[in-house]
């Protein structure tokens, strides 16, 4: 992108992020419009199985899953296949059109991957649903190994903007992750990246998370919000209000116009009774069902949510 036109991007980014509370419907309204402009009527909906919880030798100050921080999360190991594979049959049965698996830890183990990679051929084989993974890092040996397997989509966030990043993570180097990223897209999986919005951030930090999404060309941006969790580094930082974190949602949409953007964790307790205007600011995706280690809205609530909306799930 030319300095000038990626200039006037960003002025008219901080424009909107500067928008006052009474002026929301304005920056609501234009999302809004882009994303019927570019994705009518359609939403994806996404599962997760928590395949391998803590142990986690990064410090991130959010995650209930850091040995650095003393929380009620549960630790296990990974799943075996077999449990894997029935939890996306039970994800498919509630209306998932997308199937996630996650595991804890900055990267798998030769024989972590053999596993998963044998339960998503035999989930391809019993589904119709999309498959993405969320292992940390990963080399171009186990890109060809998850594509080979059936995997489509690689999630890997890089949670804030690179300015903010050491406020929440001092363990690993934030090119690490755009490395990570750039191996993935090179290799040919779709890229599911995106961050936590209330960890602290500025809209400026916002701002400059946005345009990396935009000149990585990731293909979906999840947006979360964080969930202070007892025993973290952030369990004390207050919720954001649901009229900023609307804003977030239209920010990214309006920045990032073409591209998938789902919400996922913290939108209960941060949206709570505004939760059906998450479309309205853009968004094209939901999470549905649990989170890695905090409880979601039940799936029945959700379906009805778009459902009433006049939504189609697909």
């Amino acid at each position: 992108m030319p300095k000038s036109n990626r200039a006037n991007y960003i002025d008219s980014a901080k424009e909107l992020a500067n928008i006052l509370d009474k002026s929301i419907q304005e920056i609501l309204q234009e999302a809004n419009t882009l994303r019927i402009q570019y994705k009518q009527n359609k939403v994806f909906t996404c599962g997760i199985i928590n395949a391998k919880s803590g142990f986690c030798s990064q410090d991130c100050a959010f995650c209930a899953q850091s040995v650095f921080h003393q929380t009620n999360a549960q630790t296990y190991p990974l799943y075996n296949k077999q449990k894997i594979v029935e939890q996306a049959l039970v994800m498919e049965d509630c209306g998932a059109t997308n199937f996630s698996i996650v595991t804890s830890g900055l990267i798998l183990s030769s024989q972590e991957m053999e596993t998963i990679c044998n339960a998503i051929i035999e989930i391809k084989q019993k589904t119709e649903m999309t498959i993405c993974i969320s292992p940390g890092k990963i080399t171009d040996q186990m890109a060809h190994q998850l594509i080979q397997s059936g995997v489509t989509n690689y999630h890997h966030n890089l949670e804030t903007s690179k300015s903010f990043f050491k406020n929440i993570c001092t363990t690993h180097d934030y090119n690490v992750d755009i490395e990570t990223i750039q191996l993935a897209k090179s290799n040919g999986l779709r890229v599911c990246c995106g961050g936590i919005m209330g960890l602290g951030e500025t809209w400026q930090h916002r701002i400059e998370l946005a345009f990396l999404l935009k000149d990585l060309d990731v293909d979906s941006i999840p947006i979360n919000f964080l969930n202070p969790i007892p025993g973290t580094r952030l369990e004390k930082q207050p919720l954001m209000s649901s009229s900023n974190a609307l804003k977030c949602i239209a920010l990214f949409r309006l920045i990032n116009p073409v591209k998938d953007i789902v919400v996922c964790g913290g939108r209960e307790i941060t949206l709570k009774n505004e939760q059906s205007r998450i479309f309205s600011a853009g968004a094209n995706g939901l999470m549905v069902g649990n989170y890695l280690t905090t409880p979601g809205q039940k799936i029945e609530k959700d379906f009805q949510m778009i459902q009433d909306l006049g939504l189609i799930v697909c």
